[in-house]
């Protein structure tokens, strides 16, 4: 009898519990971080605008010169699957696709095989309902995002080093996760987040440089129907200090405010 209690994946058209998931060393996608991936949450049984993160996922596919072997239909009812199989209510639910192995001895992205992975675990947190009462503490790094002129942050990728080191720096400054920025010193985006400062009545949110988020268009939307102005637009580090408030978007949380902010200064503090 397989276990799916702890999830259940999708590999080389079968599902198979996520303990049994495998993916070749030789895959680029493990090899180059070649791939491009999408995460949909289920709460309570439902999947949160699932439409809108298979738009953007085969969106990725297409920009990166790849393709899969399913339709939109395949990929709702394979996803749809993978949560019936696990017997989850609140799942974090992925789609992968990676761009395979070439033949041997070939450099040539051409030659791949691209593969199509896809899995449902339990609902991961940014942070857990009692720190999102609380509210984060964020330190804004002195690190720069990978240039959008150099990769397209509209596509989900694994490209995460940069935001990776980031927490590091955080978690060196007393703080739990971190903002990365622009050339200019402007707020980007955090390990799988959007941010957002609001001041009176505007709200603003980086527009250039970032995934475009599905929570993050949530907020948008209900926001701009509340009568908030919503800018997307440059968002400072002194903004961020003087807003009235401050808070993150993203699939693993929804909404989540920042309580303290640290702020990187040159020389000692």
């Amino acid at each position: 009898m397989l276990d799916f209690s702890n999830g259940a994946a999708y590999v080389d058209e079968e599902f198979v519990p996520i303990a049994e998931a495998k993916i070749s060393i030789l895959d680029w996608g493990f090899l180059h971080s070649d791939a491009t991936y999408d995460v949909v949450h289920v709460w309570k049984g439902r999947f949160f605008r699932l439409d809108d993160h298979m738009d953007r996922f085969f969106s990725g596919i297409d920009k990166l010169h790849m393709s899969i072997p399913h339709n939109r239909d395949d990929l709702r009812s394979i996803l749809i699957e993978c949560v019936k199989a696990s017997g989850l209510r609140n799942a974090y639910v992925e789609m992968i696709c990676t761009r395979g192995i070439p033949r041997s001895g070939s450099r040539d992205p051409r030659e791949c095989t691209n593969r199509f992975f896809a899995f449902a675990i339990p609902f991961v947190w940014i942070a857990n309902p009692e720190k999102q009462k609380e509210g984060l503490h964020l330190s804004i790094s002195r690190l720069q995002r990978i240039a959008p002129e150099s990769v397209d942050p509209t596509v989900k990728n694994y490209h995460w080093l940069d935001m990776v080191m980031s927490l590091f720096e955080a978690y060196d400054r007393g703080a739990e996760t971190a903002v990365v920025v622009d050339a200019q010193g402007n707020l980007v985006e955090g390990p799988g987040f959007n941010i957002f400062a609001v001041k009176s009545n505007t709200i603003t949110t980086p527009a250039h440089g970032i995934l475009e988020g599905i929570t993050r268009r949530t907020v948008i939307e209900l926001a701009t129907g509340y009568g908030y102005e919503v800018m997307q637009h440059h968002l400072s580090a002194d903004q961020a200090r003087m807003a009235d408030e401050l808070f993150v978007t993203s699939t693993a949380g929804c909404l989540i405010r920042i309580s303290i902010i640290v702020v990187h200064m040159v020389g000692p503090v």
